[in-house]
């Protein structure tokens, strides 16, 4: 298995995306890496305090569904998507806040959370926090209990973790 240090190494840094100014995380290498992902996943799992209590995965687009899913697969959890505006059918709750670079929106089917879920949020990274919280205030909204946040990279500089009322966990810091 890869040490997170490894899977770390693999991310590449894209300057000026998707705006100047930003240096972008790219995971897309680690995920490439079939050694890499798997070991991802289960670094994942070994996060979670009690996976058996977990109900829910709720996976922040787009990165967050490709984590969920591989970490689904460890755990008996189902899988809701958290998605830009416009790409969920059903009724949804939406909710807009502000971003290291402008504003954005997100929105969650209403029926996929219930009063009551246990959910963990995943994400690839947590930057000034605001997909995060967003995704968080959501899933308050809904009636759910929130076990944790758990993200791959923090950010340290944008300070994120300062939005965040929920535990964190947190694979690795730059």
């Amino acid at each position: 298995m890869k040490s997170i240090e490894s899977i770390i190494e693999l991310m590449v840094d894209v300057p000026d995306f998707p705006k100047p100014g930003i240096l972008f995380k790219d995971i897309t290498p680690v995920l490439g890496n079939h050694e890499a992902f798997v070991s991802l996943a289960r670094q994942f799992y070994r996060s979670l305090e009690k996976p058996e209590e977990v109900s829910k995965i709720v996976a922040i687009e787009a990165r967050g569904f490709i984590l969920g899913a591989a970490l689904a697969q460890h755990i008996n959890a189902g899988l809701v998507l958290v998605r830009k505006p416009g790409k969920l059918p059903r009724e949804r709750l939406s909710h807009t806040y502000d971003l290291e670079y402008g504003t954005d929106t997100l929105e969650i089917h209403k029926e996929d959370i219930s009063p009551g879920d246990k959910v963990i949020i995943i994400d690839d990274v947590l930057a000034t926090g605001g997909t995060a919280k967003a995704t968080c205030d959501m899933c308050k909204k809904l009636g759910a209990e929130i076990l944790g946040l758990h993200v791959l990279l923090e950010i340290e500089a944008l300070k994120g973790r300062e939005k965040i009322d929920v535990p964190l966990h947190v694979l690795a810091k730059c």
